[in-house]
Parts: structure tokens; sequence; C-alpha cells
């Protein structure tokens, strides 16, 4: 059953990725709807005497949240707590949401986190559904679209990569693949990093000799190319061997990937040594390299178990307020590679809770194996179970082992995760001196905690954009970096200082916006210190004293003051090192060659150069590559393909005469006129 959304009065709109997380606030179990009697619910026992200890604010949000309590489903549900800026705060899921509602009734008994939400809660939205695992998956789904601020996020939410052995070519193509499987053939993975694909498909050409190029290279080959000659392809494209023969080799791919990896080892080892009793010893050279590329594939995997056919494993650790969760992905009795995650969640939120939360928002749009081994006993493990069961088509099991290859398993993935957050609050640290060192630099007096970082890319001031780049205590925060496309009519081509005014202008304006709508919250809901900041303390302009002067006065034109300014000139024949900067209060200087300031603010400098460079390339191959066709109404993909298949090229198309636009397969006489006009009456 699908659920059906009440009628939202505060107005949703998806938060602002960047806001601080913070986690689950299941505080009070959520008991047995169908035990409950109704009339207990709509008139409760709530203790409101020492309602005014609390703050203001809180009060005020425990208010709202009681005259949305009294109407919230009895039964399984969702709720979306609701800010008065349409901003959705949290979303949550009860087996009764008018009992979990009633936990955030009362001003008193909450921690801080929790306190702040409550205050902040202007109106709230419900969803009824059918179990409490419809509630889940909905929850999650909801979490992923809408990023609340106050649950537990996913900071690195990129697909997984996996091995595709296609099956709709009578030649078998092995390829890397990413996002959904439109494509007919068979899947093999997740693998933990295109590293680990890479490697494994290495040897899986030198294993199979299976082509790795293209449909349409395949299509055109009029001899074998330089794979074939290096002994890493069969060339089926040239005929160099039948399809019959290529089918065999791809069906042992085939099921060396699907964990028959002893049985294809051992047919080829009596293949070998059949072809060296018959004195083919070419042929049994070829096939000893083939099982020693597969004894590499199978010594890279690392941990290998012995009794787990197929598994994710997550350990989680937590150290500092931080938090990290290992994976570690076994398929076919192999390990296909591990990857670290650390979530961001609040400081008060048990590793149980911030693993259950992650679990759910991690499997949400991955296909998950039928074992799942945790580090801890998550709460809704059967929910989840059940969850992940139905979206599989067959029974999921999550466990927590606590003996057992299966537990080694776990205890290995906990080990990884405790020295990934070891050097990552060790990079941190070194990334707080630096910050400290660049402050001391500038004449700083507070601490840096957000620098931006601004470069310009264009060629004659064509295709001009603006980059800036975002680091922290954390490093680069790439999730922050921000492209502006120049769109100043009033530019003149080449203009690097209009340029930069442009940009700057237009990210402190929104920046004031948002600075407007932070400062009408109140102290006690105001974020966490711990957060990271979304306006800067610092930003740095890849450019001499004009850049400088031109950042200044858009600043002082936005009364802007509490944002210090630099600026970075290359050095005498633009040699690194010899850099001079631009602060405001000081003369002009230098940095000493091997001040640790200044690496970093090279380091800073290069980031920014490469991610304008990279944004203006992309944006210059997608002019390059656009087509007249684009301009016209009316006329899609579909009608654009027939068109250039018809007559080659767009500049064919502009001089074909009416008729034979007509008589193109898919090209109605309407659009044949539309085609026909744009080119011929100005229209181009």
């Amino acid at each position: 059953m699908i659920p059906v959304q009440k009628k939202d009065p505060g107005g949703v709109r998806a938060a602002n990725a960047d806001l601080p997380p913070a986690s689950e606030l299941d505080d009070e179990p959520a008991g047995d709807a169908g035990s409950l009697d109704p009339r207990d619910l709509d008139s409760p026992d709530l203790d409101l005497s020492d309602e005014e200890a609390a703050p203001a604010s809180v009060r005020q949000g425990a208010a709202v949240i009681r005259g949305f309590w009294r109407h919230a489903p009895l039964g399984p549900g969702v709720y979306r707590m609701i800010a008065a800026d349409g901003e959705v705060l949290y979303v949550g899921k009860a087996k009764s949401v008018r009992r979990r509602i009633a936990s955030y009734a009362r001003a008193l008994g909450h921690n801080n986190r929790i306190a702040r939400m409550i205050a902040l809660t202007a109106s709230m939205v419900f969803v009824s559904t059918e179990t409490e695992t419809e509630a889940l998956l909905l929850e999650t789904n909801y979490i992923k679209q809408m990023k609340p601020r106050f649950n537990v996020l996913m900071r690195d939410d990129k697909s997984f990569p996996y091995i595709l052995l296609t099956g709709d070519h009578p030649a078998p193509q092995i390829a890397k693949h990413r996002g959904a499987r439109q494509k007919k053939g068979d899947y093999f993975g997740p693998f933990a990093n295109v590293l680990a694909v890479n490697r494994t498909m290495n040897a899986l050409e030198r294993a199979f000799l299976l082509r790795s190029c293209s449909d349409s290279f395949y299509e055109n080959r009029t001899r074998p190319c330089l794979l074939y000659q290096i002994k890493r392809c069969s060339a089926p494209c040239t005929g160099e061997i039948s399809h019959e023969d290529y089918a065999r080799l791809a069906a042992e791919a085939r099921d060396f990937l699907s964990g028959r990896s002893r049985a294809v080892r051992d047919l080829l080892a009596l293949e070998m040594a059949a072809a060296a009793a018959a004195l083919e010893f070419e042929r049994a050279a070829r096939l000893r390299d083939r099982i020693s590329a597969l004894s590499a594939i199978q010594g890279a995997q690392g941990v290998n178990p012995k009794s787990v056919e197929e598994a994710d494993v997550f350990a989680i650790v937590e150290e500092a307020g931080q938090f990290c969760i290992e994976a570690f992905f076994f398929r076919t009795y192999q390990n296909w590679g591990n990857r670290a995650y650390f979530p961001r969640a609040d400081k008060s939120l048990t590793p149980p809770e911030v693993l259950g939360a992650f679990l759910a928002q991690f499997y949400a749009d991955r296909p998950s194996p039928r074992l799942v081994l945790l580090s801890h006993e998550i709460e809704d493990r059967a929910v989840l179970a059940d969850a992940l069961s139905v979206k599989a088509g067959h029974r999921i099991e999550i466990a927590s082992p606590q003996r057992g290859e299966k537990r080694e398993l776990v205890e290995h993935a906990a080990q990884n995760a405790r020295e990934a957050l070891s050097r990552r609050l060790a990079e941190t640290a070194s990334q707080e001196k630096l910050l400290a060192a660049l402050a001391e630099a500038f004449g700083l007096e507070r601490p840096l905690r957000r620098v931006e970082v601004y470069d310009n890319s264009h060629i004659m001031g064509t295709q001009a954009v603006g980059a800036m780049v975002v680091a922290g205590r954390a490093g680069f925060m790439k999730a922050h970096y921000r492209t502006f496309n120049i769109k100043g009519a009033d530019l003149t081509p080449g203009d690097d200082y209009g340029m930069m005014r442009e940009v700057l202008r237009r990210r402190f304006v929104r920046l004031a916006k948002e600075r407007a709508q932070a400062e009408a919250m109140t102290a006690e809901s105001a974020p966490e210190a711990d957060d990271f900041p979304q306006r800067p303390d610092l930003i740095l302009i890849d450019g001499g004293k004009g850049q400088f002067d031109a950042a200044r006065q858009i600043l002082a034109e936005l009364a802007v003051e509490d944002v210090a300014i630099a600026s970075i000139a290359k050095g005498a024949d633009r040699n690194a090192g010899r850099e001079t900067f631009f602060v405001a209060g000081k003369a002009p200087f230098r940095l000493a060659p091997r001040d640790p300031a200044l690496y970093f603010v090279q380091r800073l400098r290069d980031e920014a150069h490469r991610f304008a460079i990279g944004t203006h390339r992309a944006r210059r191959k997608k002019d390059f590559t656009r087509s007249p066709l684009d301009e016209i109404a009316g006329v899609g993909p579909a009608r654009k393909r027939a068109l250039l298949h018809a007559f080659g090229t767009a500049k064919a198309i502009s001089k074909a005469a009416l008729s034979d636009l007509e008589k193109v397969a898919g090209v109605n006489a309407a659009t044949a006129r539309l085609v026909y006009d744009y080119f011929h009456d100005g229209g181009a």
C-alpha cells in the first residue's frame, strides 16, 4: 500500500545539504499501537507544572508539537518536524506516531540536541503506513531526499562500481559499470572502489581474453588492436577466434566471478596438461599464463573467508565525538574491497544508534547481500531485515556474530575502522595547525574555521567561469565547492577584475540572505559551535593587487566587515615560493620559502586553479559538441538522431531541401518545416 500524505501546513522544501546534522531521536520505545487506548492518548497525563524552567523557545516549540500531536496517527508512520521557513528539521518513523510525538510534547527532560529541534519546530507532517517496515523505507527515502539537519547523514553517497559482462552481443564485452542497471548482462559486485575494479578487470582480461572495447569500436575493426598483440584480448572482432570459442571464454569468466573459481582453475590445469602432452607448448604456455592471472586475482583479495560466500560487514568505532564505519564486501568467498565512512551525527548518540540510521540509508538505493554482519546490535534490526527482504525478494539476515569466522571478519573491520578514524583525527589536527599558521602569517586574531579561495578561468573572455573552493579543519570540503557562470552583459571580454567582482557579489549577496534567516533563530536554537560554518573567515584571491582591490570594493559595497581578504600574486617568472601577498592593513609581503603557511597557501591556490580550469574545460567541451539542432524547439533527441542518420551532419541538414527533410523516417511535415525555416529564415 502506498501511504497517503496529509496536507503540509508549513510547506516543505528540501533542507540545505550543508546544514549541520544530528541524529535519530528515538528517546522512548515506540510501544505497540495495538495495545493503546485512544482515550489515554487524547487526554494524556502530561506534567507541565515545571515548564517555566525551560527556555521560552523550547516551551513555544513544545506547545506547537502538542497541537499537532493530538491529531497524529495511532498506528505506524513517518513524521516530519518543520521550521518556520519550511526547512525540514527531522524525519522519524514509529510504530505508533502519536506515542512517539508525545515524547517531544514536554519542554523539559531533553538533551541539548532535542531541545534545539523542539525550539525550531513550527509545524509537523504525518504519513500513515500499513506496517513499520513501510515506515522505515519511507523514512529512509525522505532523509536521502530532504537531508534534515537533525538526522544522521551519509557524507559519501556515491554508487559502487560493478563489473558488467554484457549479454546483448554475440561477443560479450567486459566493462566497468556504475548507476542504474539498464544494459542486459550479468553484474558482479559491488567493489569498494574503482581501483579494485581495474585490478580485477586487468587480471580477467589476461585470464579470459575478453574484449573491453565498445560495440562501435568492435564493429569498425579490420585488424586486431594492440590488446590482441599483448595477449589481453582474443580479437573476436576480426575472427581470430570463433564466436563459439569466445562464448566458452565468457562462460568461464562468468563462472569464475560467480564463485566457481576452483572449478575453472582445475579445468584450465587439465587443458594445460593435455596441451603439454600433445606437445602443443605454445597453447600450454597461454593456459599457464591464464592460470597465473586467476591466481593473481585471488591473491590480491586479502582476507578471503572460507564459510561466508556473500556478506557485507560493518563495524563502527567512536573517538573524540567522531564516528567511523568501515564496510567490507565479500562475494563468492572473496574480499572485494572495503571503504570507510564518516557519517555526520551528533556526539550524544551511541554507536548502535548511528549504525542503525546509517544502514537504512546505505541500502536505500543499493542491492543488499543475503547476509549483513554488524559489530553492534541495533534496535531496528528485525524491521530493517524485513525491509531489505521485501526489496530483494528473498530473505536477508542481519546478525552481530559473537564467535567463529564471522566474528573475526567483524573484528577485522573494526580494526580498520579504528585505524581510519585515527588517521582522520591526525589529519584534522595537522590541518588545524596549518590554519593557525595561516592566520598568524596574515595577522588575523581569530582562528580560521572556513577559508574560501576564488579563481576565474576563460579563453579571451569566452566560456568564463568563476570557481570557489573551500577548506576547513577536515581539509578540502568538496561538498561546499561552487562554480559561477560569468553572465554580466556589461563585462569587457577578458576583464578579470570585473569577473571577480561579479563572483564575489553573487556569493555574498546570497550569504547575506542566509545570514538574515539564521539571525532569526534564538540563542537556544542556534547551531552548535562544532558545525562547519557557512560564512568564511578568510577569502583568498588568486591574483595581484587589482583583484585584491576589486574584492575589497565589493565587500565594502555590501557592508561585509567580518571577513578577512588576502590576495596571492604569482612570483617573478611565476616561480612558486616567490609569491607576494596583499592583506588589508599591511604592506605587500612575502613568506619565508620554507614556511608551512606558504606551502598551505600554494595548495589552496593550486586546488582553486585546478577546479576552475576543469569547470571551464567541461563548459567549453559542452559548447563544442552542441548541435544547431539543439536550438530548434520541437526537435527532440529521437528526431535529431533520425535527421543526423539521414544526412550525416548538421551542415548537410541546413542545406537540405524541404522535400528531402519530409522524407526522413520519423520526421513529419510540421517538424520538417521547423527545421527548414530555422536554417533558411535567419534562425541560425
